[in-house]
């Protein structure tokens, strides 16, 4: 968009508003009336609604097609970015607003002007978006089993998306991941779903604290600087068997409700506004068309009162190929109970059927409105009706140095000190930040796109120091150390130059290469190579610490021996480096606690604490605790 057309937005919105605000005074009308009871807005926006008006809210699509005229023809209900969709490289926190803002004028220039809401995977802070704050990936903020600062994380996260003009994130995860070869395993709090549970207080951060007179079940988000939360795969997507991602999760009712249901006990009781859908299967029954576990348990029992959203193409995957039968595919999502339909980009062909189902009575008209009731009363609760327009006010919080603060304390207690000294020597952490010389090596020490893991900037990552702001691990050190100190950075040293070059000891960090969902998928959960090279080269000549840089437990127990001290740095985001660097010089201890077992092979898995045949090698709820050096 050139900078003349930048200019004119504003005022093309301007005269927008106004048209929208003509149509109020010309006509009382009670859905547009805040003063008005919840459900006295939603019967009446409703009572005036035509089925197509009332099929386009069930429809979401992606921005990429998402034009003003597409909005208004078809009363498009929601846009969402998928991973790595965005308005340009590097996109400015005002682009990302206008771009909103122009995808809304379309809506409000309907006949009824029910504003659209806009969705994005804000998974790990608002990760699609340059120079934001990328916070540790679930996996090490359960270590932390620390609700306060979850919270926290989802104050400061709701911020950064309404800083673009945002107001429904995608998150958080609640998946209960009882295999590490999911590639997924690292957008999941724990193997134990109690901390799972403990780690939904993410929500209220996200949507604000529930009143206390609130209904169970009912939707709450607190106002502009809140956004919509998204409980998320409903259910046990984090169960399939051998970790299989979007596969077939084989277990009884009694144990689906005690080890992957209970998080959405607490997420419906903290007033999550909407639950997403999982591609997985239960027991060969895919989630997208489970009446009994999506209608019957979610939103009968439980009382969940917001609405239900499909992944992206959901109800396309209910068929095997894909798309293989679109009419079924429809008929069985809409009727198992989804609400809304992620299409994202075929969305002509979703209405026309939808609209064909509900002529034919294949789909009741009390199925439509139930679930354009639901999408109402979160747009109604979130004031998008009052408010439907994004300014710039927020846009200073985006990035910004509170934020950063933030990221690098989660990141120091996400650690986890699995080993330090071998045996019969004195403990090396925490390292001296005075000495002569030290090395630091691996491929994930000076890599700010290995830190923070996929879901960062595009879908599944990208490697480099170029793609957001934040500091390397590398760098960190070279900061915390004295100025003094030297610091000698070689990515793959060989043996003879560190046996030779007088190190005074190494910090070696390495791990595994961005990935997200069954990209990540891996039978043998390896350190990527050279990796294992740089253990065996540097810890076998001078005295070392292994920082792993990874979504999950990987095979450490050949390399154990050489290795000094050894921690579990997990995908630390991107003020990971300080965070390392905090505790690895002691300016603070180690508290971290391993939230998932980490095995001796893949051949034990799956394999979770409290299984007959538990032999971890390091088993859940370790870690190694370090006092801050008293002089720092």
């Amino acid at each position: 968009m050139g900078s003349e057309k930048m200019r004119m937005f504003p005022m093309f919105l301007v005269v927008v508003l106004c048209l929208w605000g003509v149509s109020t005074e010309a006509e009382y009308l009670k859905y547009k009336d805040p003063k008005q009871p919840l459900n006295s807005r939603i019967k009446d926006l409703m009572g005036r609604m035509t089925l197509e008006e009332k099929i386009g809210q069930m429809t979401q699509i992606e921005r990429k097609i998402a034009t003003p005229d597409v909005m208004k023809n078809y009363f498009i209900g929601s846009v969402l970015s998928g991973g790595g969709s965005v308005p340009g490289p590097k996109a400015s926190a005002e682009e990302w607003v206008n771009m909103v803002n122009g995808i809304q004028t379309g809506s409000l220039s309907t006949r009824l002007g029910i504003p659209m809401i806009y969705g994005i995977d804000a998974v790990h802070g608002h990760n699609n978006v340059y120079k934001a704050t990328i916070f540790p990936h679930n996996v090490g903020l359960g270590v932390t089993r620390d609700p306060e600062l979850l919270k926290r994380i989802g104050a400061a996260t709701a911020l950064e998306v309404r800083a673009t003009g945002i107001p429904y994130a995608f998150a958080p995860c609640i998946a209960v991941c009882r295999d590490p070869r999911w590639g997924r395993c690292y957008e999941s709090y724990s193997e134990d779903h109690r901390i799972v549970q403990l780690m939904t207080d993410i929500i209220p951060g996200l949507q604000g604290d529930l009143p206390t007179n609130s209904r169970k079940g009912v939707p709450f988000v607190s106002g502009k600087t809140k956004v919509a939360a998204c409980a998320k795969h409903f259910v046990g997507d984090g169960g399939t068997v051998g970790g299989i991602d979007e596969s077939n999760t084989v277990i009884d009712y009694d144990k689906l409700l005690k080890i992957h249901m209970p998080a959405y006990f607490d997420s419906i009781k903290k007033g999550v506004a909407t639950v997403m859908v999982s591609y997985s299967s239960w027991n060969g029954k895919k989630m997208h068309a489970n009446h009994d576990l999506v209608t019957g348990f979610l939103k009968n029992k439980l009382k969940f009162r917001g609405f239900v959203i499909s992944d992206w193409q959901g109800i396309d995957r209910i068929t095997n190929p894909p798309h293989m039968n679109y009419s079924y595919s429809v008929q069985a999502g809409i009727l198992a109970g989804i609400d809304m339909i992620m299409v994202p980009e075929n969305f002509g062909e979703f209405i026309d059927e939808l609209k064909l189902q509900v002529k034919n009575n294949v789909v009741p008209m009390s199925r439509i409105d139930d679930a354009v009731r639901r999408i109402l009363r979160v747009k109604f609760v979130m004031g998008l009706f009052e408010n439907p327009i994004a300014d710039l006010s927020l846009s200073d919080k985006l990035g910004s140095q509170e934020h950063r603060e933030l990221a690098r304390e989660a990141a120091r207690k996400s650690l986890v000190l699995l080993k330090n000294g071998k045996h019969g020597s004195k403990p090396l952490l925490p390292l001296p930040k005075k000495t002569s010389k030290i090395l630091v090596a691996g491929s994930h020490a000076d890599n700010l796109g290995y830190q923070c893991g996929g879901w960062t900037i595009e879908w599944q990552g990208v490697q480099g120091n170029d793609l957001t702001a934040g500091t390397t691990i590398l760098g960190a050190i070279k900061k915390t150390v004295d100025p003094t100190t030297q610091v000698v950075y070689m990515e793959n040293p060989d043996a003879n130059f560190v046996k030779t070059s007088k190190f005074s000891y190494a910090v070696v960090v390495v791990g595994e290469v961005p990935y997200a969902e069954m990209f990540g998928d891996s039978s043998n959960l390896t350190i990527s190579e050279p990796g294992p090279t740089v253990i065996s080269n540097v810890c076998g000549s001078i005295k070392c610490v292994v920082v792993v840089v990874s979504g999950r437990p990987v095979v450490i127990e050949p390399y154990l021996s050489q290795i000094d001290a050894l921690v579990a740095a997990w995908l630390p985001g991107s003020e990971g480096g300080p965070g390392v660097a905090d505790a690895l010089f002691g300016d603070h201890g180690f508290t971290g606690k391993l939230a998932r077992t980490w095995f001796k092979s893949v051949d034990q898995l799956p394999m979770n604490v409290g299984d007959s045949h538990y032999d971890p090698l390091f088993p859940f709820g370790f870690g190694l605790v370090t006092e801050p050096r008293k002089e720092n």
